[in-house]
């Protein structure tokens, strides 16, 4: 599949945001205002459609609303980009509202992690390159904190790179300080982390493949559906998953990758990457890379398939923009991960 590119954003362009899953603005509207006021000070111009304050008992009722949001977004010319206001655990009810003619014909960048990993696979799986990033309110709202994080939303959305090699940033934090105390609107948690190393499990050789994958919780919503890939599909792709704030244990991650195993998609794929999982220990770190290991190798017998863990990407901040769609190498024995084409044009 060849896939289609957005284009680059400029000073001045109009981002679209829509909230396709839960209503967090309408909850913690401090926490989202700082986060609209982040775009504003990259040169942003906003457009709220009508999910973006929508209550959120409402939202939830009516998934069919939110899907027409995602439509109207993507028909809309004076939008450049779509962003999710907050991740939640059920747009998958919206999918069989959206409008793939829509979406195919209008290619923008859309972003968003979490929840929005329904959206991003279903626009991929169409043809267009999405992106796994941060979302206005866990995200946007903290960047101020990490000049680092500004500087590669710059690289990912607002410059054209033929080559772009993932550096680590130098510190990161689990989660935010408690967003009912209006105080706190901006601001990370106070224990801060030190850069830890990647950890390369296994894999000697330099591959390459379109990156495909998302919250690894939020894809079992649609296994067995209309909206899962084909088995043709994950040929040459990069796999790559992120645990979310729920922290599903490695049992759990266990149980889910079995199923990747099962279905053949191991044999099908150039490699697997795991973000930085939110909240774990260093023991349970090392119990989930030595789980995601034994599944790979040990059940399913794929000891040369590259697999690295601990990525600065997921619920943690700052995190990477994970392009969907677009070309990504692994250099096992240089231990580099890059981009090997532009997310956009």
């Amino acid at each position: 599949m060849k896939y289609i590119k957005p284009k680059k954003l400029q000073k001045g362009d109009i981002v679209g945001i829509i909230s396709p899953s839960w209503g967090g603005p309408s909850i913690f509207p401090h926490i989202y205002k700082a986060g609209l006021l982040a775009l504003k000070e990259m040169g942003l111009q906003i457009k709220e459609f009508l999910t973006a304050r929508a209550d959120a008992k409402y939202l939830y009722n009516n998934p069919k609303i939110r899907a027409n949001d995602v439509n109207e977004a993507f028909l809309d010319d004076e939008v450049s980009a779509i962003f999710a206001s907050i991740g939640g655990d059920d747009s998958v009810r919206s999918l069989p509202y959206l409008d793939l003619d829509a979406i195919k014909s209008n290619p923008k960048i859309i972003m968003g992690y979490s929840d929005t990993s329904i959206l991003l696979t279903y626009a991929n799986q169409l043809g267009l390159v999405t992106f796994d990033g941060p979302s206005i309110m866990a995200g946007f709202s903290q960047i101020r904190n990490f000049p680092s994080a500004q500087k590669h939303v710059q690289d990912m959305l607002f410059n054209t790179n033929d080559y772009y090699e993932y550096q680590p940033f130098k510190e990161y934090v689990d989660g935010y300080p408690d967003w009912a105390e209006e105080g706190n609107t901006g601001k990370i948690n106070e224990k801060k982390f030190e850069y830890t190393q990647w950890n390369w499990l296994q894999g000697t050789s330099k591959v390459d493949g379109n990156l495909f994958g998302g919250c690894i919780e939020v894809l079992e919503f649609i296994k067995g559906t209309d909206y899962w890939p084909d088995k043709e599909f994950w040929d040459g792709k990069i796999l790559f998953f992120e645990t979310s704030e729920e922290k599903p244990s490695p049992d759990n991650v266990k149980y889910m990758l079995r199923n990747y195993g099962v279905q053949g998609i191991f044999e099908e794929v150039k490699g697997i990457l795991f973000g930085r999982a939110r909240d774990y220990s260093i023991e349970e770190k090392k119990k989930l890379d030595e789980t995601i290991l034994n599944i790979v190798k040990n059940e399913f017998g794929f000891s040369e398939l590259p697999i690295v863990t601990n990525l600065d990407f997921g619920h943690t901040d700052p995190r990477f923009i994970m392009p969907l769609g677009c070309k990504l190498e692994i250099n096992c024995e240089m231990k580099k991960i890059s981009l090997i084409e532009s997310p956009v044009r």
